[in-house]
This record gives structure tokens, C-alpha cells and sequence, in this order.
């Protein structure tokens, strides 16, 4: 005897609504798990830098500056648009401050063959604020970061906000929402 499948419209009804309930639950999940990826991406990774006299400092203690917000911009001597970025955040540096305190670190990502120019480049300049190396690039893989410039702010720890790239009148909005912070 063989068996007969009849499909009733309340049958169907429930196999569909099962197929259903089972994606739906399968994007919960992935988006369970995306959410949990970008939260752990706004953590600081305990990574080593340099400064430019040579000593080690452990990127995540930077960002742990309390209430203060940390401006980080990853940043090359062969890049313009970096240079261009901090020439103009410097410029704006000290009067920003006085409206609103935060600090500035900029990360040179200058390989072994050009990280020697980075001390009589910066000296050059005369930037106002903490340059760090980052020779080997590791808080730059740590930070999932492509390309320079990079520019991130940091408060009470987290990453808060996150910009790549430059042009002219980016370190506004960069100001403008260190303000909301």
C-alpha cells in the first residue's frame, strides 16, 4: 500500500511558516553575530607603537585618557592627503583645545625603509602634538584599517568614531564632532 500525501492549505500553510521561522532565525543569529564583530572592533587593541626617541607605549593605555577625548590619525610621509590632514588639523590645533580638550596622535605607518624619515619630517613641520611610529604596521592590521588617512576618535576607551580618506574640510566635521562628544 502506498501512501498519499494531501495537501490541505492549513498543511502548507505550516510548512511554510516553519520554512520561514527557520531563516528568520538563522538572520537573528548572523545578526547577533555581526553586532558582536563591530562591538568588538570599537575595542582598542593591545598593541605596541613607538615613540619617536624609540620607547615603546602600548596603544591601548593612549586611548584611556578618561573623559578626554584622543584624536588618532594613521598617516605616511608619502602620503599628501595625510600630511594635508594634519597640516590643516594643526593649524586649528591650539584653538580647537580651548573650546573643546582632547588630544592628538599621529601614527606614522612609515615601513623600515621610510620610518627614518619620519622624526626630521615631523621635525619640519613643527606639529603641536604626540607622534608615534607604527613600523610594522601591527595597530594598523589590529585596526583593520586599508588606508591612510585614517582618522579615529577615541573616548573613555572605545573607538567612537571612525573616517577614511581626506578632503579639505574634514577636519571641520572631525571638530564638529568631537563637540557632540
Amino acid at each position: 500500500m502506498s501512501k498519499v500525501l494531501i495537501f490541505r492549505p492549513q498543511n502548507v500553510a505550516l510548512i511554510l511558516q516553519s520554512r520561514i521561522m527557520k531563516k528568520i532565525n538563522l538572520l537573528f543569529v548572523f545578526a547577533t553575530l555581526l553586532n558582536l564583530k563591530s562591538v568588538a572592533q570599537n575595542d582598542l587593541p593591545d598593541v605596541k607603537i613607538k615613540t619617536l626617541t624609540g620607547n615603546e607605549v602600548n596603544f591601548k593605555s593612549l586611548g584611556n585618557n578618561g573623559d578626554t577625548a584622543l584624536i588618532v590619525s594613521l598617516w605616511a610621509t608619502w602620503c599628501i592627503p595625510c600630511i594635508n590632514e594634519l597640516e590643516n588639523i594643526n593649524e586649528q590645533f591650539e584653538e580647537m583645545q580651548k573650546e573643546t580638550p582632547f588630544k592628538l596622535a599621529a601614527v606614522s605607518i612609515d615601513d623600515a625603509r621610510t620610518s627614518s624619515r619620519v622624526k626630521s619630517f615631523v621635525k619640519g613641520r613643527g606639529w603641536n602634538f604626540d607622534i608615534y611610529t607604527d613600523i610594522n604596521s601591527d595597530l594598523k592590521r589590529a585596526l583593520n584599517v586599508n588606508d591612510v588617512p585614517h582618522i579615529l576618535i577615541i573616548k573613555n576607551g572605545k573607538i567612537v568614531y571612525q573616517h577614511n580618506g581626506y578632503v579639505p574640510g574634514n577636519e571641520v566635521e572631525l571638530f564638529e564632532k568631537l563637540k557632540t562628544l
